[in-house]
């Protein structure tokens, strides 16, 4: 039937032809969505129309006006009627027959109705007392009676509420966390309320409110058809059920996806969970905006004055090359270039992470309409700011979804298109597959101190479940999907072997210990040989307690954590045997023999600097390019002497040169050459702009050896300069030693969270304890440094076991304090 034909059953039979209009509306399944809301709002409003006519006849002043969802004109199946009965105060006694009048032939017809009758004065004073009143004030629409009644009263709730909007928009922001708390995350529940939950369609409708202020703007993209999609399952959740209801039962979800003409439940979550996290980003955007604005009003006449009157520029300050903060936000410096730099998104993600601050709408979408694909494999830049991203902690997780909003994670890892947004129907789980990956590298970046390879248990932790987007058992999927993700992202073929392995068997040693005798010898050689090496094992004990940390609070406990600290212990004993000495050094190059002999003849530092690359990477449909930066060697041969290696390390501190793996060893000399050197042996990277000139290096070096130029205090000045952010709140330095690592010498292992001048500080506590240095290791994986240093004492031997962990423990509390 026609919308025309409904209109005139409703005018012919009364309340009795609305029931049965209403019905055939219902089951029409040519007409679903949008225009059956629209439709069945237009066959209420004709019925309401007639209501009032017939009980207002002489009455003047008064008009009939539809809030909130049926004021917007979206009315799902069950939806309640909310109306108000407006009116100008002459004449109570008959206002209130013409609302009975009205009132009960819904009621009689069993439909929900929320009701109130007030003067324009009333309705304004009682909005301004509660803040839902006025919300759904916000979508008033005339149905009946006196429209100028209900024009006036539109225009002064609008107005009001853009002059409240500073205090009214905190309210309503504090009103949205206080039910994200009760209800939930929209996007992760297996049974989500689809109205009150954390991007549902409250929280689409506060961003309406949020636009109505003139104040700020959600970022639309997406946004109507997100909302679109929770209102259409709505109606098939209502239809189905015959009750009004918002919550999307498990038992229902089926008949539910059924009606909607979807293949299934997931597909019916997957959907859902999609539309909620445009909400859930579009909310978190438009929020951050809001604060800006607000704190730039109450700011701004101070700036007035004290600037006489000039326009304020906003500060930037530098966090990455292309990347600054701006009023509380990473935003891209002019300078940027996405069209030519594929790394820069992966770069200014890791440094909002690593800043605690987040990612700007508009730099992402820069990045995002712009940025050159990565080469395959990745170059060694993207490789570490992804894993600086991944152990980032607590921040990952916003900075992550910002860029999973604009498409450009499944641009960078096509794989996680298959577990995006996939629900887990398991009750141990909380969260969907792409999101409990996130959380458990969150987990993961707490164990980075246990482990010598950070960088690989946090890509294990990213990459555990992938294969949970293919049939069959997700961990043998997993490893297949690891081996290619691993090599693109431009691991070698040991690591990319380790991570097939992580992943393989992430769910081995708990299922193990909680499942089989551990006092069996063939059960702890079994997992001895599925493992293969202590540092795979050392790995793969982080990575379980992670991933069990982040499914939920019944995947582990202490008993749990204990049976699997035993197994791991037994299965350590089987591995171990190998003497893990101190790493033999490579036979000098001819250049390093150059430097060398050049420092003894001059008595001081010489150095070489040069730009290490690797041959570019072949995408299919580009043309090669040119060698892909693989950073600075910086060559420096030094004679033996005390604090060399606090003096190097501060002079790159000072020339802010991040170190991204460093060795220092004693150079044999050629034979006939009397002395004795240290050759120094870096990859260095500036942190912005250009590399400084190797001859202000070496002058710098000089004066800092003999002590003219005071590092310290340098470091000291430009770390005071800088606004203090509070960034993230990494795990604690951890230092050990490495018993029994060594023969000739005691090895102090150091993990710490990289930051400039780290190495000055543990160069210059290592030289204050007074023991002399044989070699230097060290490896910045991401934002964890991971070092090691062969020590000894005056005479030449390892260190007393006494005096070693002294060391070691005046070392890490340097580095904690």
């Amino acid at each position: 039937m026609t919308s025309t034909g409904v209109h005139k059953d409703v005018e012919d039979s009364g309340p009795s032809g609305y029931a049965a209009a209403r019905l055939r509306l219902l089951q029409e399944e040519a007409r679903s969505g949008p225009p059956r809301r629209s439709a069945l709002a237009d066959l209420t409003d004709d019925w309401l129309s007639g209501l009032f006519t017939a009980g207002a006849e002489a009455l003047r002043g008064v008009s009939l006006i539809a809030v909130g969802g049926y004021g917007r004109g979206e009315l799902s199946p069950r939806s309640d009627l909310d109306l108000v009965l407006l009116h100008d105060g002459s004449d109570s006694g008959a206002v209130a027959a013409l609302a009975d009048r009205i009132w009960y032939p819904v009621w009689d017809l069993g439909l929900a109705l929320d009701h109130s009758v007030r003067t324009p004065a009333e309705a304004r004073k009682t909005a301004a007392e509660d803040l839902k009143v006025q919300l759904g004030l916000l979508d008033a629409r005339h149905i009946a009676g006196d429209l100028g009644l209900t024009a006036g009263l539109r225009t002064a709730v609008l107005a009001d509420w853009r002059n409240q909007a500073p205090k009214r928009l905190p309210e309503l922001q504090e009103l949205c966390a206080e039910r994200a708390e009760r209800q939930g995350e929209l996007q992760y529940l297996l049974e989500p309320d689809l109205k009150e939950a954390r991007g549902g369609l409250r929280d689409a409708t506060a961003l309406r409110a949020v636009a109505a202020s003139w104040l700020a703007d959600a970022p639309r993209e997406g946004l109507d058809d997100a909302r679109r999609r929770l209102l259409d399952v709505r109606d098939a959740l209502h239809l189905t059920t015959g009750r009004a209801t918002d919550r999307l039962a498990l038992q229902e979800q089926d008949q539910v996806a059924a009606e909607l003409g979807l293949l299934d439940a997931d597909t019916l979550l997957r959907q859902v969970y999609e539309a909620a996290r445009v909400i859930s980003y579009a909310s978190d955007v438009t929020w951050r905006e809001v604060g800006r604005v607000l704190r730039s009003r109450a700011v701004r006449p101070r700036l007035r004055a004290m600037l006489g009157g000039g326009k304020p520029v906003a500060e930037r300050s530098p966090l990455a090359e292309g990347v600054v903060e701006q009023d509380g936000e990473v935003v891209l410096a002019r300078a940027a270039r996405p069209d030519r730099d594929p790394v820069l998104p992966l770069r200014a993600a890791a440094a909002a992470a690593q800043a605690g601050l987040p990612l700007s709408l508009h730099a992402v979408r820069r990045m995002a309409a712009g940025v050159r694909p990565l080469p395959t494999p990745w170059p060694a830049e993207a490789r570490e700011q992804l894993v600086t991203l991944l152990g980032s902690g607590q921040p990952t997780i916003d900075v992550w979804e910002a860029l999973e909003a604009e498409g450009l994670i499944t641009r960078m890892l096509p794989d996680w298109e298959r577990v995006r947004c996939r629900p887990q129907r398991n009750a141990v789980h909380i969260w969907t597959v792409d999101r409990h990956l996130i959380e458990t590298a969150v987990r993961a970046s707490e164990f980075t101190r246990r482990v010598h390879r950070p960088d690989l248990l946090l890509v294990a932790a990213l990459l555990h479940d992938i294969g949970k987007g293919w049939p069959g058992d997700h961990s043998v999927a997993g490893e297949i999907i690891a081996k290619d993700v691993a090599a693109r992202i431009g691991f070698d073929r040991e690591d990319v072997a380790v991570l097939a392995t992580l992943v393989r068997h992430h769910l081995l040693l708990v299922d193990t210990a909680t499942r089989r005798d551990l006092e069996d010898p063939a059960t702890v050689r079994s997992v001895a040989e599925a493992v293969g090496s202590q540092g795979t094992l050392e790995l793969l004990h982080a990575l379980t307690e992670a991933d069990a940390l982040a499914t939920g609070p019944a995947a582990w406990s202490s008993w749990r954590g204990s049976l699997v600290a035993d197994l791991v212990k037994r299965v350590a004993a089987v591995l171990a045997g190998d003497d893990l000495d101190e790493p033999e050094a490579a036979a000098p190059t001819a250049e390093q023999e150059r430097l060398a002999i050049e420092a003894v003849a001059t008595g001081s530092p010489v150095l070489s600097l040069r730009a290490q690359t690797e041959p570019p990477a072949l995408t299919e449909g580009q043309p090669a390019g040119d060698p892909e930066p693989l950073g600075v060697e910086l060559l420096i041969a030094v004679p033996d002497q005390p604090r060399v290696l606090p003096a190097v390390a501060g002079v790159l501190a000072v020339h802010r040169l991040t170190v991204r793996t460093a060795e220092l060893r004693a150079l044999d000399l050629p034979d006939g050459v009397e002395g004795s050197v240290l050759l120094l042996n870096w990859r260095v990277a500036a942190q912005y702009g250009s590399l400084p000139q190797a001859a202000r290096l070496r002058a710098d070096l000089v004066r800092a050896l003999d002590g003219s130029l005071d590092v310290a205090g340098r470091l000291a000045e430009r770390d005071a300069a800088y606004p203090r952010r509070r960034g993230v709140v990494a795990p604690a330095a951890r230092v050990t030693v490495a018993s029994a690592a060594s023969r000739h010498a005691t090895v102090i292992e150091v993990r710490a969270q990289d930051a400039p001048g780290l190495l000055f500080r543990i160069g210059r506590a290592l030289e204050d304890a007074g023991v002399r240095m044989r070699s230097a290791h060290v490896s910045t994986l991401g934002a964890n440094a991971v070092d090691a240093f062969y020590v000894t004492d005056g005479k030449g031997a390892p260190l007393g076991a006494g005096e070693a962990a002294s060391v070691a423990r005046k070392l890490e509390e340097t580095l904690r304090g």
